[in-house]
């Protein structure tokens, strides 16, 4: 295998994933490029990523009503002819594909021009770009076991989800000069909603500041734009609309994390091995698979689960302080989580499903 093309996007984790496997691609000897939208997130973590870039018109796939469920089909058809002609003039061995609604054009070109298309889906049930996509795929890969079930058989593999190394290499001493927090015996908490936020998390961490502020310090990741100026005053509190490189290290001093529960945030947590309150997308807001994914992960004893109709002021302070006290007990269960080395198990494929 000497070229790859990895596609992926609309939120970080259709392409985080994507960007975990560079160091085992680029050891191999890997030619690397990325296809993604115009300006979705993918191509400032791309190009951060020092890879080349593609952009290409894409429609959002949705399941009710929307004007632009009239015109999307033509961005969809346009993007087609872009990655076809992107794909011919870079001639890849193989197409890697994270999902997300860009990657429908990418990977239906890819099979019109027999290029072999490798899949993998992270949440418990497939996406539907994913799902428009399996019959295109060599392979399909998948987060969770139980994901096996939802896949074509001749084409399915389990591999577990690929995970930055660069994430595991977080130093607290760094995180504390970079946050500048309130000296004290005050555990840190840090609230992450995803590359876009959480709104309503944010809204539920906000009302019971006074409250966690007793006990914890607080960083808060709330999403590009979501930054409220007049919390700034907060002694013990402090928020970022978004971090890059300071992340691992923001982990690292992290004594509890509350996130949502996309299968990227909850898969590096585990291997992370920090306790961790996950509080998923609801399934009125979206097709429920962040529900599963904290389902699945409560389950196995590596998560509290608190779901945003049960969250209020006194649930959500009471899930902390719970975390906290229980804390080495969700640790020892994250430490007896087999390892599934799904970089390595990926990168295989790759190779041997390549042209």
């Amino acid at each position: 295998m000497k070229k790859i093309i990895l596609t992926g996007g609309g939120t970080a984790g259709h392409c985080l994933p994507n960007l975990a496997l560079l160091p085992a691609l680029k050891e191999m000897g890997c030619e690397v490029s990325y296809i993604g939208s115009y300006e979705g997130i993918e191509k400032d973590l791309a190009i951060k990523a020092g890879i080349s870039y593609f952009g290409i018109s894409s429609g959002k796939l949705r399941r009710y009503f929307d004007l632009k469920n009239f015109t999307d089909p033509f961005r969809v058809a346009k993007g087609f002819r872009e990655a076809k002609k992107i794909l011919l003039s870079e001639q890849p061995d193989i197409v890697f594909s994270k999902g997300g609604y860009v990657t429908v054009p990418v990977v239906r070109a890819a099979r019109s021009l027999s290029i072999p298309v490798v899949i993998h889906e992270s949440d418990m049930t497939p996406g539907l770009a994913n799902r428009l996509s399996f019959s295109s795929a060599a392979r399909v890969c998948c987060s969770f076991e139980k994901t096996m079930e939802y896949l074509p058989k001749d084409k399915a593999v389990f591999t577990g989800a690929p995970i930055r190394s660069e994430i595991l290499q977080g130093n607290k001493d760094r995180a504390r000069d970079f946050v500048h927090m309130r000296e004290g015996d005050y555990p840190f908490i840090m609230v992450i909603g995803g590359s876009l936020g959480a709104q309503h998390v944010n809204e539920a961490v906000r009302s019971c500041l006074n409250r966690l502020l007793e006990k914890y310090n607080v960083i808060h990741l709330c999403g590009k734009g979501k930054v409220d100026p007049a919390l700034n005053h907060l002694n013990g509190y402090i928020q970022y609309d978004y971090v890059d490189k300071e992340l691992p290290d923001l982990y690292a001093l992290a004594d509890l994390i509350i996130s949502r529960a996309g299968a990227s945030a909850v898969f590096e947590l585990l291997a992370l091995k920090k306790p961790n309150l996950l509080i998923p997308l609801p399934a009125k807001s979206s097709r429920g698979d962040q529900l599963l994914n904290a389902t699945a992960f409560k389950q196995a004893g590596y998560s509290m689960l608190l779901t945003e109709d049960e969250m209020n002021d006194e649930t959500l302070t009471e899930a902390v302080d719970e975390l906290f006290e229980n804390r080495e007990k969700f640790i020892e269960r994250m430490s007896d989580a087999p390892e599934l080395s799904a970089v390595e198990k990926i990168c295989e494929i790759l190779k041997k499903e390549s042209k």
